[in-house]
């Protein structure tokens, strides 16, 4: 709930937390600060006001469980009672509650891609769980999940290799001191039932052992057509205090989901269409079959306290994932010669797309001390470590065929092409990275962060042909410094700098002159400056960005043998200013933010395309999240979600954009306590007014995809604590 401590209390707080969190060597990563450990594990229980839930704390900073309100970055944060307040049961949903947050290429029935600060966060490095690094290449449960965490902004310090926007850390529920008994059940319009259990307990004389059980079942039933599926998932965790100052914990979770996948709209010709009914599902072929995601991922990890200043972190995961990718996938309009869009009929080339057990698997494993020294009069607290990862890539042969003529109405149909012709690329990939982050409290006001991550990686790529081989080593050195300063009345000012790195390589095709040759590293940078303030019951922040990605080009006629060069062409800025607030007024409840953002390309060799907007990438943002306290109704709470969004451009050349769009959506949340259990109802109904609109337009494999707004949706739930 919103903090009821007033600014003095609040400040003197704030202050105590972050001096003791510096003496102690970040303890509360700890057994022997379990209350610490617990907030970093569990959510609360459930509580009459969840919308604007102050956001107290976030592992994915790498400094500790320090309050967010005293570390120089922007990090929002979503706990498990905030996901079914707001109806969120997939990572894409949080699209809708923070401004800085975004679709980038969001589809029914397949994995999810989401943006920060307009760049689309890369799926196969800029994904934690629990810290640790993971292929989010699949469709993530979040029933196991305490809470999702991001960092926007440029995270190399923290994750090595990936692209700038910013990074999401899921951490999984783990045992509490007291136990847990919560069962919920959940109805979306049309049919869509999910039933999930929550249950752990303590155990031992010394209630040493721990044990959470998280399982859930889901019959999906959309609202769009021909897209029923279901989804599985069973997790355990457990921890055994085996000492004072030795905690041992395990976890593993299994999860299935089998659902046919809904291609997106897209261009007509030369003209963007008026949303038509977002009910229909371009991938219904009488022989289109669903895809199907299998995922198994388990962690070890071990936290030692060698002293009073000194800690030790050891930990392991593993990460297995099978898909089988399948679609009747439009694409393009050889009738017209366009291979980015479909016809100006309403027609498209269909493809018969299947691409069998793709395997994916990481492994990992990370080793870091941390503590606090003296140099003179200046207090150091300071994490140094090491990471090692090892991820590969099995494919089979898969089949992308032209099948036929379809239509955006859906009513073509087209023969199967399933023939597997097609190679596929497997990989091998190995980094080893060392970083260290120091937090030097200069004095009682000032600190100093430094942050700094060294890594080496080796890769190697063959087709599933036998052909094609290459492999490539590259190594990035990716620091970090900010510099905080506390104001009187619990106002903190910030600037900081950090560079992060993706690596690039040129295809492996006979038409490129560098064929399968590593480019130096994009390295991005960020400049940003920010204020976080206290609240007498809430916080605020602004922050200002400025991110420069590098941008890759081919350059020559790049249709014949040797005709093409990937080079270096220039970068994309994108500077903006956001803001936001956490907050609460009496019987209301208030969070949420806005968002003000000039991307443009610059300095290409090709004059047109400087000043040019990326695709898909609103300028202007507005999400708020409201709540309020029926008094007359004693447990009874209104909730309000709403966001706004300006236009965004659908082509590259910025000749089409799609109009600015509006969603409201509203819910109830009552609690209520029969025979010694809390009861939580909950109804809710996204886009009210049922607007219709095209809520995003990535551009994606060379062509411009138009996603529309899910229409009117109704929902209900009850959650019982035992």
């Amino acid at each position: 709930m919103a903090p009821t401590h007033t600014r003095p209390q609040a400040l003197r707080r704030r202050k105590t937390v972050l001096l003791a969190a510096l003496l102690s060597g970040y303890a509360p990563t700890l057994l022997a600060q379990p209350a610490e450990a617990k907030a970093d594990n569990t959510e609360p229980a459930p509580q009459q006001v969840t919308i604007a839930a102050t956001r107290t704390v976030a592992s994915i900073t790498g400094f500790g469980n320090l309050p967010l309100t005293s570390v120089p970055m922007q990090v929002d944060v979503t706990t498990a009672e905030q996901m079914k307040d707001l109806g969120i049961r997939r990572l894409s949903d949080i699209a809708t509650i923070d401004a800085a947050v975004g679709d980038g290429y969001n589809s029914a029935g397949y994995y999810d891609f989401l943006t920060v600060r307009g760049f689309v966060i890369d799926n196969r490095f800029n994904y934690r769980r629990d810290g640790l690094p993971i292929s989010a290449e699949t469709t993530i449960p979040l029933d196991n999940k305490a809470r999702i965490e991001v960092l926007k902004g440029t995270s190399g310090m923290l994750g090595g290799i990936g692209s700038p926007g910013g990074m999401v850390n899921l951490v999984v529920k783990r045992p509490t001191d007291a136990p847990i008994r919560d069962l919920y059940a959940g109805w979306q319009q049309t049919g869509s039932l999910l039933a999930q259990a929550d249950l752990g307990d303590r155990f031992g004389e010394q209630r040493q052992f721990g044990l959470r059980l998280n399982a859930a079942y889901e019959h999906i039933d959309p609202q769009t057509y021909v897209a029923t599926g279901n989804r599985a998932l069973f997790a355990l965790a457990g921890d055994w205090r085996a000492g004072p100052d030795t905690l041992l914990e395990a976890e593993v979770e299994v999860s299935h989901r089998e659902q046919p996948s809904v291609p997106a709209f897209s261009v007509l010709g030369s003209v963007v269409p008026e949303p038509g009914n977002p009910r229909i599902n371009l991938n219904n072929q009488p022989w289109s079959i669903p895809s199907q995601f299998d995922a198994t991922t388990g962690s070890l990890r071990w936290r030692q306290r060698l002293d009073a200043q000194w800690n030790l972190l050891a930990q392991a995961a593993t990460q297995q994932l099978k898909s089988d990718d399948n679609t009747a996938f439009p694409y393009g309009c050889s009738a017209e010669g366009f291979f980015d869009r479909y016809c100006s009929d309403g027609t498209y080339d269909m493809y018969d797309y299947r691409s069998p057990d793709e395997r994916r698997r990481t492994n990992v494993v990370d080793v870091s001390l941390n503590g606090n020294f003296l140099t003179g009069s200046v207090r150091h607290a300071l994490t140094v470590g090491l990471q090692a990862s090892q991820v590969t890539y099995r494919f089979q042969q898969q089949a992308f065929n032209y099948a036929g003529i379809g239509n955006v109405w859906g009513t073509l149909i087209v023969p199967a092409a399933p023939d597997l012709t097609g190679a596929n690329t497997d990989r091998n990939a190995r980094s080893t990275e060392a970083y260290l982050r120091d937090a030097i409290a200069l004095n009682e006001q000032t600190t100093l962060w430094l942050g700094l991550r060294s890594t080496r990686q080796s890769v190697n790529t063959v087709r599933t042909d036998g052909t094609e081989a290459l492999g490539y080593t590259q190594t990035t050195n990716s620091p970090w410094v900010a510099l905080s300063y506390d104001l009187s009345g619990g106002t903190m000012l910030y600037g900081s700098w950090g560079v992060g790195y993706e690596v690039d390589v040129a295809p492996n095709l006979p038409r490129y002159t560098n064929a399968g040759q590593a480019l130096p590293a994009l390295r991005s940078q960020q400049v940003e400056l920010g204020v976080k303030g206290l609240l007498d019951n809430g916080d605020w922040t602004v922050a200002a960005f400025d991110i420069d990605r590098p941008v890759s080009a081919d350059v020559g006629s790049c249709d014949l043998d040797a005709s093409c060069t990937r080079v270096r062409d220039g970068s994309q800025v994108h500077r903006g200013v956001e803001g936001s607030v956490n907050a609460r007024f009496g019987a209301w409840s208030l969070g949420g933010g806005a968002m003000a953002l000039q991307a443009r390309r610059q300095g290409s060799a090709d004059a047109a395309l400087n000043g040019l907007r990326p695709v898909n990438v609103p300028a202007y943002t507005l999400k708020l999240q409201v709540g309020y306290d029926v008094a007359v109704v004693p447990g009874l709470q209104l909730l309000a979600n709403g966001l706004y969004e300006s236009d965004r451009i659908v082509m590259p050349d910025n000749s089409l954009s799609i109009p600015a769009v509006t969603r409201l959506d509203l819910g109830l949340r009552y609690q209520q306590r029969v025979n010694g259990s809390t009861l939580v109802w909950r109804a809710g109904v996204q886009n009210v007014t049922n607007e219709d609109a095209w809520r995003e337009s990535p551009f994606q494999f060379g062509h411009a995809f138009l996603f529309p707004m899910a229409p009117r949706t109704f929902a209900l739930s009850l959650q019982a604590s035992l």
